[in-house]
């Protein structure tokens, strides 16, 4: 299946994956970041920020950036960790996963470098394997270990999702499960709520979710099914106005088309000895919204990848 590597005017090497139905995706070799996802009638699907910056060093606002080895500011290193700030490439043996047949896929691979080792002296191999098809977009993520001992990192895949309007948003699949509330304290709670509404800045990891979550955009009648496995936390998050005209790199009415619902590995970051590897596994797809409400009880959805 077709794939494209080209270079495009800001010097960035761009991977371009079709398929047959006509939908598309763009992952940079920079950050190994998915930048862009269209359906089959070209509608892109996630959010680019109006004033990101796609010049390195800087982290590009919106797709699919990858927090490795830290979330947030929960450590010594740079926010969010430094995968989404380096150069990866393209992976020539990204086996043991099976072929993706009939599919339109790239494997990328981040090693641990000498600048690396200064501020995080752990040797790693960080593979992403991102598989477009019909109505379909999946990323497999692996970390190997191959330092002579053990250490510990959490990750983090953040979906920035393009909405129609934030505040006609619901999100299902997270009720009654426990999260820390990064606005207060990172204080722990329950959610109380028959389904996450937006009215106000929001940024909360959910702990122990279950492996489908949904996105709902009534306006568009439209609804992202987000599937996920080895990664049990999810962060729910929306700037809002004050802290998006806060933010640089964000348009001060950006805010109001974007919702981040990430898969996570935050509470209990990932132990791997020497040459042990961790696996996970995204998918989004889109549905008619109909189809997902009142599906996702977390107590009725299987713990277990679909």
């Amino acid at each position: 299946m077709p794939m494209n590597l080209v270079h495009d005017v800001d010097g960035l090497h761009r991977i371009i994956l079709t398929e047959p139905t006509g939908s598309s995706a763009e992952v940079l070799l920079y950050g190994g970041q998915v930048v862009s996802w269209k359906n089959e009638r070209r509608e892109e699907l996630l959010f680019m920020s109006s004033k990101a910056n796609w010049k390195p060093p800087r982290a590009i606002r919106g797709g699919i950036p990858i927090c490795f080895p830290q979330f947030g500011n929960l450590g010594s290193l740079e926010q969010h960790g430094f995968a989404r700030n380096r150069m990866w490439s393209l992976d020539s043996d990204p086996s043991p996963l099976p072929p993706a047949n009939n599919q339109s896929s790239v494997d990328l691979i981040l090693k641990s470098t000498e600048e690396d080792l200064k501020i995080w002296p752990r040797c790693f191999e960080l593979r992403l394997r991102v598989t477009l098809s019909a109505g379909r977009l999946t990323l497999i993520p692996r970390v190997r270990n191959t330092d002579n001992k053990a250490f510990s990192f959490m990750f983090t895949l953040c979906n920035y999702f393009s909405v129609s309007d934030i505040s006609e948003v619901r999100v299902e699949g997270l009720e009654t499960l426990d999260y820390f509330d990064n606005l207060n304290n990172r204080q722990r709670f329950t959610e109380q709520a028959d389904a996450i509404t937006f009215d106000g800045e929001f940024e909360r990891v959910y702990l122990s979710t279950p492996t489908k979550i949904a996105i709902i955009d009534h306006e568009k009648k439209r609804s992202f099914e987000l599937w996920k496995d080895g990664m049990p936390d999810a962060v729910v998050w929306n700037p809002w106005d004050k802290k998006a005209k806060a933010l640089q790199d964000l348009g001060d009415e950006d805010y109001q088309s974007m919702l981040c619902v990430d898969s996570a590995v935050i509470e209990t970051p990932i132990i791997l000895k020497p040459f042990e590897e961790w696996k996970g596994r995204q998918e989004i797809s889109t549905v008619s919204s109909s189809y997902c409400s009142g599906q996702l009880d977390p107590r009725k959805v299987l713990y277990g990848f679909h």
